[in-house]
């Protein structure tokens, strides 16, 4: 993996959230700014998700995202955590990443899902109709994928002649990313590196990327396993600003249980962290780490080595942008001293 000159192994993934009141101009705005900032912070890397069919989220194109990015920002790598494979033919992705690397030659990242990130009914309209098992066919993608990247097709094969241009030089950094045991080890298999959602399976994580890096079969006689660990995160000395955040993350939570899609209101989220219910039951500390930047970045780093991981990936929905970035920043500074 190439590393930033003097950048920390971490990460910030972006789901490029709406916020209540504002329009997808100025949240693409915003995520531009978080980018400047976690640039500036001394992060490695921002990536964009990738998601339909959910009014508070502006992360429907995470290609285009990609450009936007790279052109307002000038060291940081950039990326999609992930593009859902499944949602796209390998052809058209090695073209769209082949033109990024074009504009942003060595910061470009591609990390792929095999999930839609989306409803059923979605992913059958973004592919025309057809029924497909994702699981099933997502080898076949991927193979596809890093022959059209340079990888190259066997002779005699219908796809040998075919060029996804423009043809440059490199490819991006390529992760599978992973909510469940078969990401990493599809990783593992296939010598590539790997990102596992801690903020979506935390229970799973630590036993699934240490057995990643065991399994890990080099493509190359040079490869090495290499893998990143997503978890929530906020850090701030106001005590009443951590626990806004996990009322936050506990709002959205019970709004995907019950099918709801529109930016939080402001005045839900402290209604809730206000009441003595929720704060005398805080959320599961396992499944986020909350509170002084001290305290986060010292666990960030347990949690690292306990996955034997070598990057963290920042994740933090769902509070006010300007507060996302002071935690970003806090962090940063606080691993710099701890590790």
């Amino acid at each position: 993996m190439e590393a930033v000159e003097g950048s920390l192994p971490l990460a910030v993934l972006d789901y490029v959230g709406i916020e209540y009141g504002e329009s997808a101009a100025e949240s693409i705005a915003g995520a531009v700014a978080i980018a400047q900032a976690v640039e500036a912070a001394g992060y490695r890397r921002y990536w964009v998700s990738e998601h339909h069919n959910i009014a508070s989220l502006a992360c429907s194109a995470p290609e285009l995202l990609i450009a936007h990015v790279g052109a307002r920002t000038s060291r940081i790598r950039v990326g999609a955590a992930g593009i859902m494979l499944p949602n796209h033919a390998a052809l058209k992705v090695a073209e769209m990443f082949r033109t990024l690397l074009g504009m942003y030659p060595g910061r470009v990242d591609l990390a792929l899902g095999r999930a839609p990130g989306t409803d059923q009914l979605t992913a059958l309209v973004l592919r025309r109709g057809a029924v497909t098992d994702p699981a099933a066919e997502f080898p076949a993608q991927v193979g596809e994928l890093l022959a059209f990247l340079g990888d190259g097709f066997p002779a005699g094969h219908p796809y040998a002649n075919l060029i996804a241009a423009p043809v440059v030089d490199e490819r991006p950094e390529m992760f599978v990313l992973g909510s469940s045991p078969y990401g990493p080890r599809f990783a593992a298999v296939n010598g590539m590196s790997a990102v596992f959602a801690h903020h979506m399976s935390p229970e799973l994580a630590f036993d699934t990327l240490r057995d990643y890096r065991q399994r890990f079969t080099p493509r190359e006689d040079d490869a090495k396993p290499y893998s990143a660990m997503s978890v929530l995160a906020f850090a701030s000395e106001d005590d009443e600003a951590v626990i806004e955040f996990e009322a936050a993350r506990t709002l959205t939570v019970l709004n995907i249980r019950r099918g709801v899609r529109e930016p939080l209101r402001p005045e839900h989220v402290r209604e809730l962290a206000r009441s003595a219910e929720f704060r005398a039951k805080r959320p599961d500390p396992t499944r986020m780490v909350t509170g002084a930047a001290k305290r986060v970045a010292e666990r960030l780093l347990e949690m690292r080595e306990l996955a034997q991981a070598d990057e963290i990936v920042v994740v933090t929905p769902g509070v006010g942008r300007e507060r996302r970035k002071a935690s970003y920043a806090a962090i940063a500074a606080a691993w710099r001293r701890a590790g």
